[in-house]
């Protein structure tokens, strides 16, 4: 018989996120970019991106240390949105400045950020494959490390009302929401909040590819792994710790490249 051949204990899993390691330095966007600005370039690397639905969509963001927001205007798809373009409402969305109107269904926005200091930008869309996994009632699971950036932060919101398109119907829906920042809507779409717009888009432009692998997974019927609960927390940390910067930069490189007219205004 062969002998039991023993083997050295496993290592302890990294910290992760800035306390692991962090760049001494990160390529630059080139310029220095106004609120306005970048809410205008969230907006088109997320539509480019395929996360938005033609005429469906909104994102917010507060005014400084206000209780104001900026939001796109509604009649522009986000492919097209420029900094001139994006309009500034006060908590009640009464419209302060910029040339157009804004949807009804600011109220979505305008409710949550009342309930949530924390919460400094608001998006919401019907990314494809989060529709699916709406329609199906299921939440994406920890089947990839990049996943991992939604530990403990996920709810499902499991009735369908119709348009959000009053106050009471925007405050109904920010107590289902609570304290979670990714949430999914039956039928509808997804809200993802976050403390900065570099932060809220990178977890919107995440999202929907976790719920297209998701969507893989099921079809394929196939058993399937998930990453360990004691993995995420670090995975987590390192993700949006790092990554977040390292995301937005080289997104709105590309971006400037391409349309530089966004930034107008």
């Amino acid at each position: 018989m062969t002998a039991d051949i023993e083997r050295p204990p496993k290592p302890a899993p990294v910290a992760g996120g800035a306390a692991e390691w962090a760049p001494r330095v990160m390529p630059p966007i080139g310029r220095d970019l106004s609120d306005r600005q970048k809410l205008a370039c969230a907006f088109r690397i997320l539509g480019r991106s395929g996360f938005s639905e033609n005429i469906a969509g909104h994102i917010t963001a507060r005014v400084d240390d206000t209780e104001e927001l900026w939001i796109n205007p509604w009649g522009l798809w986000w492919e097209e949105i420029t900094a001139s373009d994006v309009c500034r409402v006060s908590p009640d969305a009464e419209v302060l400045e910029g040339p157009w109107d804004v949807t009804p269904a600011i109220h979505i926005h305008t409710e949550l950020h009342r309930r949530r200091p924390d919460v400094r930008v608001v998006v919401h869309n019907h990314p494809y494959y989060v529709t699916v996994l709406a329609a199906l009632g299921v939440l994406p699971e920890f089947l990839h490390q990049t996943g991992s950036m939604f530990d403990g932060d996920m709810a499902f919101v499991d009735e369908y009302t119709g348009e959000v398109a009053t106050a009471d119907l925007g405050a109904d829906l920010a107590d289902r929401i609570g304290d979670k920042s990714v949430v999914l809507l039956a039928n509808h779409g997804v809200i993802v909040t976050g403390p900065s717009v570099e932060e809220a888009t990178y977890r919107s432009a995440t999202i929907d590819r976790q719920c297209r692998l998701m969507y893989d997974v099921l079809v394929s019927g196939r058993d399937h792994t998930l990453v360990a609960p004691g993995l995420r927390r670090s995975m987590k940390a390192s993700l949006l710790e790092r990554g977040t910067d390292f995301y937005w930069n080289g997104a709105v490189r590309a971006l400037l490249r391409d349309h530089p007219e966004v930034v107008d205004g």
